[in-house]
Parts: C-alpha cells; sequence; structure tokens
C-alpha cells in the first residue's frame, strides 16, 4: 500500500517504476512474501494520480492488491485520497467494480501532511469501504500516524520512521492506541554503467504492538 505526495511541477511528469521486494511489509503487519510492486504514475504542479500494485512471486496465495492514489501537496502541504483493493475481503469472488456497502473489497482512505525537511508528519484515516470496527462493534473510522526523518550517513540515505494506531481497530488488529510501526531504511544506487544505475533498500521494521521484527531488502527498477 502506498501513498505519496509531490512538489509541484511545472510540466507533466510521469513515472513508470517497478520494485521487488523479499516481504511485503506496510505500517508494521506482514502482508506477503517476496512480491512484485510496479507503479505508473502522472504528475503536473502538485497534482498527482498513482497507480500501485503488488502480487506474491514465491506465494501464490499472497494477497494481490492494486492501490489508485490521488493527491496533491503545495509547499511542504500535502493531502489526499487512496482507494486500496485487494483479492481478500468481504466480496469472495474479488470483484474489482463491487462497491456496495458491506460487499465490497475496496477501502478508501484520506490522509494530510507537512513535510518540515528534516522531518515530515502524516495523519490517514479510512473513511468507507471495508474499513475494520472498534471495541464497542461499530465502524473504527481506522487511524494511523507517523513520522519520517530522513538523513545521509556514510554515503547511504537513511529514513527513520515511527508509526501508531491512536485507536482500537480490527483494521490494524489494535484494542486501543499502539505503536505498530518503528523502521530504519537505508537506500543506496548501484551503479552499473556511467548511465544506469540501481537503487537498492534494505529496511528493519519492528511492531511492538504484535511483537514482530522484520528485515527487508528490496530492488527498485525505473527508466
Amino acid at each position: 500500500m502506498i501513498a505519496s505526495s509531490l512538489k509541484a511541477q511545472d510540466k507533466i511528469e510521469t513515472t513508470i517504476s517497478t520494485d521487488i521486494v523479499s516481504q511485503y511489509i506496510w505500517r508494521g503487519q506482514d502482508l506477503g512474501s517476496v512480491s512484485l510492486q510496479p507503479t505508473l504514475g502522472i504528475a503536473w504542479k502538485g497534482l498527482e494520480l498513482t497507480g500501485w500494485g503488488s502480487v506474491g512471486l514465491s506465494d501464490p496465495n499472497d494477497v494481490k492488491e492494486i492501490d489508485l492514489t490521488l493527491s496533491y501537496s503545495i509547499g511542504g502541504f500535502n493531502f489526499g485520497i487512496i482507494d486500496y483493493w485487494t483479492n481478500d475481503g468481504l466480496d469472495q469472488r474479488a470483484r474489482y467494480f463491487k462497491y456496495e456497502a458491506h460487499e465490497t473489497n475496496h477501502v478508501f482512505e484520506a490522509n494530510i501532511g507537512y513535510d518540515f525537511d528534516f522531518a515530515s508528519l502524516q495523519w490517514y484515516t479510512n473513511f468507507t469501504g471495508n474499513d475494520g470496527i472498534n471495541n464497542n462493534g461499530k465502524r473504527a473510522f481506522s487511524s494511523y500516524f507517523e513520522v519520517n526523518v530522513p538523513f545521509r550517513l556514510a554515503k547511504v540515505d537513511w529514513t527513520a520512521t515511527a508509526g501508531a494506531v491512536p485507536y482500537a481497530t480490527s483494521f490494524y488488529d489494535t484494542d486501543k492506541f499502539a505503536v505498530t510501526n518503528l523502521a530504519l531504511k537505508a537506500t543506496k544506487e548501484i551503479r552499473i554503467t556511467d548511465s544506469f544505475s540501481i537503487p537498492i533498500f534494505g529496511q528493519f521494521v519492528a511492531n511492538p504492538h504484535s511483537q514482530k521484527a522484520y528485515l527487508v531488502f528490496g530492488i527498485s527498477m525505473h527508466p
């Protein structure tokens, strides 16, 4: 699952890329094993429309996912709406164009955030679709927020992340406030030729709430 922000561009730009990851970890949750995760996006003057997907490579039973994100950013401020769809949800036939309440596999999420350069803050809330329930059995409007701090060390780009779920929801399997995502990610470009390089990344992720930890390796490919 992906959410993005973009600084204003004066011309239309297109993104075509894909990642291969050793494990699909999202906000501290284990969503699959080795996965292929392509991205297709178009952006203009801070407005961005992005399609992102994930499909398991090593386990055919891994969840298949398609996310559509519409976002806008100006300066450090950004907001957006994300449509998450997976083949695992309320609709056992896994129909993409099934949107009826209590029958759909789609989850719709709104997000808002600000990038201070030295750190960024982001808040996400599900507002409709296949959301979780709270301790009273009602729609939880499941939310998640995180802080990201980028830095450079030993000629490598790093990002430290701390994320939490503010209240009970079955969507994140929490019954109260819970820290679910503590991560440290390192990214480095491996130069193949003078004009071609491949970014690789490694990430250590810990979920204090579930008492789980993961070490993820990934390769990014883009023209």
